[in-house]
Parts: C-alpha cells; sequence; structure tokens
C-alpha cells in the first residue's frame, strides 16, 4: 500500500522547480518519446490489421470457404449435402472443377486455369455480385467465358470478343495427340484487386469445363461457403467429419505462405518499433537519476526523521511509473485517433505535398485500411509500462542507498 506521505512527497517531486529546468527537459522528452512509440505502434499495427482483413476478404471473394476434393474418381455424394451439421455452418454449397488451359488471342498466348460452375452457382460468387463486375452475371452458359480485367487488359479484350482456348487435354488423331481447342465469346468482366487471380483465372460453364478436359460428375469439388467464416479451423474439422473419406481444404491452407509472412513481418515491425519506447523509457532512468542527485538533502532530511527506505523506493519508483503510464495512456488516445482518421490524414498529406501516397495501382485497394484492435492495444499498453517500471527500479534502489549522515555533510 501507498501511505498519504509517499503520494505527497511523489507529488511534489513531479513538480519541477525553476532550478530543475534541465529534469523538466528530459521528463517532457521521455513522456513525448514513451507516447509516440506507443501512438506509431498502434498506428502501424491497425494498418497491417486492415490490410490483412482487405486481403482475406479479396481472397475469400475469389475463393471457397472449404473445398472438399474426393479421391480417386470417387463421386461425393449429394445425400450428404443435407446433414444437418454441414446446414447449420453454410450459407451455400456449389459443385465446380477446374483445369488449366491456353487462351490465345491474335499472336498472344497466356497460360490460364479455367474454373466451371452452373450458371445458377455462378451468380451467387461473391466476385459475381462485386459492383467492379461488369456484363451479365446470369447467362454463363456452353459457349461464353467471364475473364478478369486484367487479362482483358494483357490480351486487348472486351465483352463481346472472340477467344481461342486450347485444353491440356488432347484429342486422339490419325497423326497424334492433339490439344482441344474451342472459341468462347467474353461474356462479363470481373476484378478481384488481385492481379495474380485477375490474369491467370477465367470462368466458364462447368459442363463445357467437363466436356472441355474429358472429365465427369466423379471429378468435381465441393464448395462451401460458411455463414461465419471467422473460426474456419473448428468447421474444417466439422466438414471433415461428414466427409471423411474427401480431402478438405481452406482457403487459409492454400495461402498459409502469405499468411505466415505477413505474420512475420507484423512481429518484426512489432519489436522494431518497440526499440522507440524503450529508449524513450531509458530517458526516465536519466532523468530519476538527476532526480535522486537534486533530492540528495530532501531524501537525507526524510531517512533522518524515521522515513523507511521501501518508502523512498516507492516515492522514487511511482515518479517514473506515473510518467510512463500517463505517456502511455496519451499514446493510446493520440494512436486510436490516427487510426480512425488515417484515410483523412493520407489524403491531407496527398494535397498538401502534391504526391500519391499508397497509390491504388499498387496496393490494388481505394482507401488506406485500419483495423483498430483492442488485444493490440493492450498488448503495446502492457509492453510500454512493463518497460516503464523496469527502468524505474533502478534509480529508485539507488535513492534508498543514500547514507544520510554523508548527504548532508556535503551539502
Amino acid at each position: 500500500m501507498i501511505s498519504t506521505l509517499e503520494k505527497e512527497i511523489t507529488f511534489r517531486f513531479l513538480k519541477a522547480r525553476k532550478k530543475d529546468g534541465f529534469l523538466k527537459i528530459i521528463s517532457i522528452f521521455s513522456f513525448i518519446g514513451i507516447s509516440l512509440g506507443v501512438a506509431v505502434l498502434i498506428i502501424v499495427m491497425s494498418v497491417m490489421n486492415g490490410f490483412r482483413t482487405e486481403l482475406i476478404n479479396k481472397i475469400v471473394g475469389f475463393n471457397a470457404h472449404i473445398t472438399v476434393k474426393p479421391y480417386e474418381k470417387k463421386y461425393i455424394n449429394p445425400a450428404r449435402f443435407n446433414e444437418r451439421q454441414l446446414n447449420s455452418i453454410s450459407k451455400n454449397l456449389i459443385s465446380s472443377n477446374k483445369g488449366e488451359a491456353i487462351i490465345i488471342q491474335k499472336d498472344i498466348s497466356k497460360g490460364i486455369v479455367l474454373r466451371g460452375y452452373s450458371k445458377n452457382d455462378f451468380s451467387k460468387l461473391k466476385i459475381v455480385k462485386d459492383k467492379t463486375f461488369i456484363g451479365d452475371r446470369n447467362n454463363l452458359t456452353k459457349n461464353y467465358i467471364s475473364i478478369g480485367k486484367e487479362l482483358s487488359f494483357t490480351l486487348g479484350l472486351k465483352i463481346g470478343d472472340d477467344v481461342t482456348i486450347l485444353s491440356s487435354s488432347g484429342v486422339e488423331t490419325v497423326i497424334g495427340s492433339l490439344p482441344k481447342k474451342k472459341i468462347f465469346t467474353v461474356i462479363s468482366l470481373f476484378e478481384s484487386g488481385l492481379v495474380d487471380f485477375d490474369n491467370s483465372i477465367a470462368f466458364i460453364n462447368l459442363d463445357t469445363l467437363d466436356e472441355f478436359f474429358n472429365q465427369n460428375k466423379y471429378d468435381r469439388n465441393l464448395e462451401i461457403y460458411l455463414k461465419n467464416p471467422q473460426n474456419i479451423e473448428n468447421q474444417k474439422f466439422i466438414v471433415q467429419k461428414i466427409f471423411p473419406d474427401e480431402f478438405v481444404y481452406s482457403w487459409a491452407d492454400t495461402n498459409s505462405s502469405l499468411f505466415s509472412a505477413l505474420k512475420v513481418e507484423r512481429n518484426v515491425m512489432f519489436i522494431i518499433l518497440s526499440l522507440i519506447i524503450v529508449v524513450a523509457a531509458f530517458n526516465i532512468i536519466s532523468g530519476l537519476t538527476i532526480l535522486v542527485k537534486n533530492k540528495t538533502r530532501d531524501i537525507a532530511i526524510l531517512k533522518s526523521i524515521g522515513v523507511l527506505n521501501k518508502s523512498i523506493i516507492k516515492i522514487f519508483f511511482l515518479v517514473g511509473v506515473i510518467i510512463g503510464t500517463s505517456a502511455t495512456i496519451f499514446g493510446i488516445i493520440l494512436g486510436v485517433i490516427f487510426s480512425m482518421y488515417i484515410e483523412n490524414l493520407r489524403e491531407l498529406l496527398s494535397n498538401i505535398f502534391n504526391i500519391s501516397l499508397f497509390p491504388e495501382e499498387i496496393y490494388f485497394l481505394s482507401t488506406m485500411p485500419s483495423e483498430i484492435n483492442s488485444s493490440s492495444i493492450f498488448l503495446i499498453s502492457l509492453c510500454s509500462i512493463l518497460i516503464t517500471i523496469i527502468v524505474s527500479i533502478f534509480p529508485a534502489m539507488k535513492a534508498a542507498k543514500l547514507d544520510p549522515v554523508q548527504a548532508l555533510k556535503y551539502e
């Protein structure tokens, strides 16, 4: 417990006198350094969280949450689609298939992945419902194809143009095996915001794809779109129990390396920016050490009237903790406000300096994303206060070791 006397002396020491000008400057720099460190950490973590969420939304917009793939030409039994557990977690169940092909337009050719959906299922896809989608959403029939805008730029295609597709499955002729060739008409253009997807994937009718790649219903996958895609691993476990003989994987599995890299980058950024707080916190050591030197006479008087060493430790420890904690709180407020209005700040700086910050053509996002995470703020605050506590211990111990007789003798 902290006594009333200890509190009064602590707050008295916090009020710098005129002759303590240098001490006041160090305290101010400590306060500003910790506040800025905490604020910058919150802003950077919020922006990186926002990036991750936007990236997930884009990837999920292009992929099923969970996919069930049959092993060795084993047809997925549709009777299991009505399982109560499956219906409780799924929003849509869609049959699909895919195959690798070459798309040819004039003298340009490119390898792509063709995805097959029925015309009804195609209209249910998130990317098709998006406002950036151009063309017919409801007529993906036999000879039509939907391609990404990036691929349309690469090949110089527009809606209504014909394009030639070569299948990786061959047709036996008298001169040997030749790839299947089919002409499709571009019916629509989609945009996911991810260049790799938009430039390498196209959609055609499911029955047409099966025929084009010499496949059938036994090769088809089941795509599961969840009502709540947040807790993906638990729901994947439920699906695996329903389909024990099939290969079950989620969008997170297919993009695990990307999100692992993002996690490592986020952790490294956290460690690097935490050094700002550490450096600022070391100013507290300097400030408290100078405070101990300036208050030598006061410490000697306190000891001579019977104030215990543990009380001296508490007083100087509290001075450091109050500076650090108040700086942390101010930094949290600053960081949250800037995170909430980061897009407005970006626009303001872009207009003032006439430069393009966060260009859409590079990051494929029209606005700078920010997602304030309470657990991240708690972790940053905890680290900041712990660092402050640690650096406040040494000067407080030094103050307690002062010999009152020697201190008054040389005062």
